[in-house]
């Protein structure tokens, strides 16, 4: 058994800012309290905090680490699948390469689970997972397989295919190949389920792997919808409500521009990156004043770093500026932890220090949204990963 004691605890959960303790083992959290009572806890190793910070390891909700590779362009770049505008079968877990350098600065900036996946070329995608971000492989890193499917809206689209010289070159378009391709999948979807449920005359129907895979969202598979400017972001509600689909909004930089309309529609965002300049027309409105916009509108929402747009080390750097431009410190913590968590499905073990979960644990040496903070102590599930030197 082991045991942090002395900590300032912000756990996501019952305890936010006092002292307490965390005891784990075998890679899960065990008891998570204020009062620390050492003959309770006889023999387990022992940390002691000296009254820093402790919180759970942070969670990026929307990346491509691994699959936009640190470094290195074609060789590494495989991310998106730029040949077809419609490629719901591909999956994301298939690009990864566990020894992208990323993976190292990523885990010592006390970042314990990414959520990483195909980019925004095509209208849809392919799936996103869920890694850990130590391992030797991706099989022993992995640990929601196939997490969301990922749709597209806006100027991503349309400049790779309107310059291919193929559909889509525009919104319009865009929007109609993602609902053309929604239909089917949900004709495919209902002939399947007819068939397993042994109804008479019901055929099975001929194998597309393409619909296979895009059926799952009438599973329940989330969807991820990028989507920056407002117009695209009413698109993409209008889809999710056409269709009743699980989905999250991706970016969602002029969210702040019409928070009663996203606070009615109860779709959740996941938000950024905020940080750096716009580097085409749809970022033009991106604003660090989004994010207390939102939390006053009591709209749910997490903050990615996109990583390689900006990389994962500037997880603590970007949510410091939500802060200073008036986003609380609490609901900063939230976007990178439990919220980003609890929007991607992923909350029964990652996002807060609670009793059954994941041991991801990070011990920090200063206030959180300084910029001098480092991790003193990572750990992922139960095991010392980094330790400041």
């Amino acid at each position: 058994m082991h045991i942090i004691k002395n900590a300032t605890l912000y756990t996501m959960d019952k305890i936010n800012g006092d002292n307490g303790y965390v005891a784990f083992e075998d890679g899960k959290i065990l008891e998570v309290g204020r009062t620390f009572d050492p003959q309770k806890f006889k023999g387990a190793t022992i940390y002691d905090a000296q009254g820093k910070i402790v919180t759970p390891g942070l969670v990026d909700p929307h990346c491509h680490i691994g699959i936009m590779e640190e470094g290195i362009q074609f060789e590494g770049s495989d991310g998106n699948e730029m040949t077809n505008p419609i490629t719901p079968e591909l999956r994301g877990l298939d690009s990864v390469y566990p020894k992208d350098t990323a993976f190292k600065y990523t885990r010592e900036s006390g970042i314990t689970t990414v959520v990483t996946g195909p980019g925004s070329a095509n209208a849809i995608g392919g799936t996103f997972t869920a890694l850990k971000t130590v391992g030797d492989t991706v099989d022993a890193m992995m640990f929601k397989e196939e997490c969301s499917m990922k749709m597209a809206l806006g100027e991503n689209p349309k400049r790779v295919y309107s310059g291919k010289q193929k559909t889509p070159a525009t919104r319009m378009a865009t929007a109609a190949l993602i609902r053309e391709w929604l239909m089917k999948a949900r004709e495919y979807h209902e002939a399947m389920k007819r068939y397993e449920a042994g109804e008479e005359d019901a055929k099975k129907p001929n194998f597309d792997m393409k619909l296979h895979s895009l059926s799952r969202v009438f599973d329940g598979l989330q969807v991820k919808i990028h989507a920056h400017r407002s117009d695209d972001i009413m698109t993409a509600i209008r889809i999710a409500k056409e269709f009743d689909l699980d989905m999250t909004i991706e970016h969602a930089t002029e969210a702040y521009l019409i928070p009663k309309a996203i606070k009615e529609s109860g779709v959740p965002l996941i938000l950024g990156p905020t940080l750096g300049h716009a580097s085409k027309y749809e970022l033009v409105n991106k604003s660090f004043e989004s994010g207390a916009i939102l939390e006053k509108a009591e709209v749910p929402f997490a903050i990615m770093t996109d990583h390689p747009v900006i990389t994962t080390e500037s997880t603590l750097i970007q949510a410091a500026l939500y802060v200073k431009h008036g986003l609380s410190r609490q609901k900063a913590l939230e976007a990178i932890t439990i919220n980003a968590a609890r929007i991607n499905g992923l909350d029964t073990r990652v996002g807060s220090l609670a009793p059954g979960k994941d041991a991801d644990i990070v011990i920090w040496d200063n206030d959180l949204f300084d910029i001098m903070t480092r991790p003193e102590k990572v750990f992922i599930e139960g095991t010392i990963v980094h330790e400041k030197a």
